[in-house]
């Protein structure tokens, strides 16, 4: 049954490709001229959707919420994260590993000093999917 889905899937895949190739050649521009409104190709944006690691920000309240009475600088820190969609619906895109990633923050209450500034470990960093 997955063998069937997977199949009609990728043909599918394989006709709106085709078809956007098509669609494509039918209005060729004159070399140097950029289209206003250019569409992204279709295998662009399948391997870029594709479930993978994506650097995402993070709000630092989310890591830490029982710290609401401070305030963290930056408020939010990049960080990598599993997204993305996978090929069979019954699939979810998960990480398979993770890492601890330590930053420099600054939590500050009434005064911004440098003896507030410390390193904390952040959430984990999702490397691979």
């Amino acid at each position: 049954m997955n063998f069937l889905l997977s199949w009609v899937h990728w043909t599918l895949a394989l006709l709106l490709y085709l078809h956007h190739a098509k669609w494509s050649q039918a209005a060729p521009t004159t070399e140097g001229e950029q289209k206003a409104h250019e569409v992204v190709k279709f295998m662009d944006v399948y391997q870029r959707s594709y479930c993978r690691p994506i650097e995402t920000l993070v709000d630092i309240f989310q890591e830490y919420p029982d710290e609401i009475e401070y305030i963290f600088k930056p408020s939010c820190v990049p960080l990598m994260r599993c997204a993305g969609c996978c090929n069979d619906e019954a699939l979810e895109c998960v990480p398979t590993s993770e890492s601890n990633v330590t930053m420099q923050t600054c939590k500050c209450s009434c005064k911004n000093t440098d003896s507030r500034c410390k390193a904390r470990q952040l959430e984990l960093n999702e490397r691979t999917c």
